[in-house]
């Protein structure tokens, strides 16, 4: 469970107590006046539940709620008036992944995945055009949130045209696919950022052909 998604939790539990008018204090008062729930008028159901995420006295935590199960979430981390973080969550209320926009332009363009139990992320998949069913870039991580692997589909054509591997989170190498069959037909190695070899032609069976040291 993520932070957020706890604190949004904690806000849950408040709300009969806050509705009651449980005994005044200043912290009591701010959840009260942050932790705002609202229902359907139809059903009756909890359909978004607001919270004050850092705890200064202003909401910038939206939950929509199916009930006691949450769908989706919305943050506006740094309050300036623009979404920047959203939680989907599965039909079980578990966290599935994590948006997040790099142009801060108020629209998701890149999806965090974490492994099965643990808040490690696994994967990121990012789109250029902010769409999430129009995929061109996925990365891969390992122990530590280190970037090890990324494919990209540079031309947008529905399938990988480059791939990146990363040594410690640095990029290694760079392959290119250059005639669009689907296979790297150029390989770039790097080291400590600078091009030392480039390998091209390759045979049936991938293997390089050529290979030009780069002093």
């Amino acid at each position: 469970m993520t932070r957020s998604w706890r604190c949004v939790a904690l806000a849950l539990s408040l709300v009969p107590a806050l509705a009651a008018g449980a005994c005044s204090n200043p912290e009591r008062d701010r959840l009260k006046a942050t932790t705002v729930p609202t229902y359907d008028s139809a059903t009756g159901k909890l359909k978004e539940l607001t919270f004050d995420h850092n705890k200064n006295g202003r909401i910038d935590t939206w939950t929509q709620m199916d009930g006691a199960r949450p769908v989706l979430t919305r943050m506006d981390r740094d309050e300036d008036g623009t979404v920047d973080r959203w939680e989907y969550y599965d039909q079980a209320g578990k966290l599935l992944k994590v948006g997040f926009s790099r142009a801060n332009g108020g629209k998701p363009d890149a999806w965090a995945y974490s492994g099965t139990g643990t808040e490690q992320i696994e994967r990121i998949e990012i789109s250029s055009t902010a769409d999430e069913n129009s995929i061109d870039r996925w990365e891969r991580y390992a122990a530590g949130n280190v970037l090890t692997e990324a494919d990209e589909d540079t031309n947008r054509d529905g399938r990988p045209d480059k791939w990146e591997t990363y040594g410690g989170g640095v990029l290694s190498t760079v392959a290119f696919d250059e005639n669009q069959d689907g296979r790297p037909d150029r390989r770039l190695t790097y080291q400590q950022g600078a091009v030392t070899v480039i390998e091209s032609d390759p045979d049936a069976s991938g293997k390089y052909t050529k290979r030009l040291e780069v002093k």
